[in-house]
């Protein structure tokens, strides 16, 4: 395992300091507050702490209200809103400096047996043939090398590879508004199923707005050519995956209006089974 994927799980590894009630440290992300991606992880973790381990989660809602702190803790309060025959529901609220910055709604299900149908997955090369993220964006001499530091320290923990050069990479006319990226932790997990759903969580938010920056031809956070943050974020596990083996996130975008963008994806295993699905919605503004 690799030293920024222990340190990510050791970020995730939140501390319970009363029934209900978890703490997490934060640390700061490419732009400078905390990365989405770590608190919505970090909100599912404290959910799943309350919950029976037969009952894997199957989807969470959640809205970002404030920008996180990287210098201050989050703490998250679980509220056990429902624990029924089947279906465990959640509501956890995070706080910093007495203010809620984000609130998650998950929902927990024993299984059984059902219909069972999937899209199919869509064409998408080997992973292994792929550039790494950093052979990307070392590659890009038009980048400022303390951004593509940032970069590479925040998905340190993850292999991630595009399938296309990302929106950064090449930006100025507009493309068509879908993106592929291959990715799996640096690292083996334990074989603990909520372990694997936060890590796809936490990846989820890193590239899921690229696709309404690529119909737009704009380069995005690294160049500086709009501004933006999550809005809301959903996702729907459907099928057990691990997270230290390659997943293929598909994304795309069916309509940016009124300073916010919405993105599309879907998550599928290797071999093909569709595991996860997901919507965010995001403020993406030209700055004037």
């Amino acid at each position: 395992m690799s030293q920024a994927l222990q340190e990510l799980l050791d970020l995730l590894d939140l501390e319970q300091i009363e029934e209900n009630i978890f703490r997490g440290s934060s640390r700061s992300a490419v732009v400078p507050r905390v990365f989405g991606g770590q608190v919505a992880a970090q909100a599912l973790v404290a959910a799943g702490r309350t919950v029976p381990e037969d009952r894997p989660a199957h989807s969470l809602h959640a809205y970002f209200l404030r920008p996180g702190d990287p210098g201050a803790p989050i703490v998250y309060t679980v509220d056990r809103i429902r624990d029924g025959r089947s279906f465990t529901t959640r509501r956890v609220v995070a706080v910093q400096h007495g203010k809620p910055i984000f609130h998650l709604s998950a929902s927990f299900q024993t299984y059984e047996e059902g219909l069972d149908h999937q899209e199919p997955m869509p064409a998408s090369p080997d992973p292994e043939t792929l550039p790494t993220s950093e052979e990307r964006l070392r590659g890009y001499a038009h980048l400022d090398p303390e951004v593509v530091d940032r970069f590479l320290e925040a998905r340190a923990a993850v292999d991630l590879r595009y399938v296309d050069e990302p929106p950064y990479g090449r930006f100025g006319e507009p493309r068509e508004p879908h993106s592929q990226v291959w990715f799996r932790t640096n690292g083996k997990l334990a074989d603990d199923p909520l372990l694997h759903v936060v890590l796809a969580t936490y990846v989820s938010d890193m590239t899921l707005l690229d696709s309404v920056l690529l119909a737009h031809g704009r380069g995005g956070w690294a160049v500086g050519d709009v501004v933006g943050a999550s809005l809301d974020h959903a996702m729907w596990f459907h099928r057990p995956f691990r997270a230290d083996e390659w997943l293929l996130y598909d994304q795309q975008s069916p309509s940016a209006h009124g300073g916010r963008g919405l993105g599309q994806a879907r998550i599928y295993t290797e071999d093909g089974r569709l595991a996860v699905s997901v919507i965010q919605e995001g403020v993406v503004r030209v700055p004037r």
